[in-house]
C-alpha cells in the first residue's frame, strides 16, 4: 500500500483527544501507538491489545511520524562545543 493511502487512515476530530491526529475515527491516538513501539513493543502485541487495528494502521503511524518530522527541525538538548 502506498503512503498516501496508507495516510487516509490517520483523521483528526475535535471532539476526540482535543483534535489530535486518531486511527481511522477511533479513540487510539497515533501517538499512542508511537509511544507503544517506542517502549519496545511490537506490532504483533499493539494488534493483539487492539483485535479492531490493521497493520497498516501502524505502518500508516509510522509513515505520519516521519512526515511530521521531515518538517520539523529538531534541536539537540545537548550541544557539544567544538574544543
Amino acid at each position: 500500500m502506498d503512503e498516501e493511502k496508507l495516510l487516509q487512515r490517520i483523521t483528526v476530530n475535535p471532539k476526540i483527544f482535543g483534535g489530535k491526529p486518531i486511527i481511522r475515527g477511533r479513540r487510539l491516538a497515533v501517538e499512542h501507538v508511537l509511544g507503544m513501539l517506542a517502549a519496545g513493543g511490537t506490532p504483533e502485541e499493539i494488534l493483539e491489545g487492539y483485535p479492531w487495528l490493521e497493520r497498516e494502521d501502524i505502518q500508516a503511524c509510522l509513515v505520519y511520524a516521519t512526515r511530521v518530522v521531515g518538517n520539523e527541525r529538531v534541536t539537540p538538548m545537548f550541544v557539544e562545543s567544538a574544543s
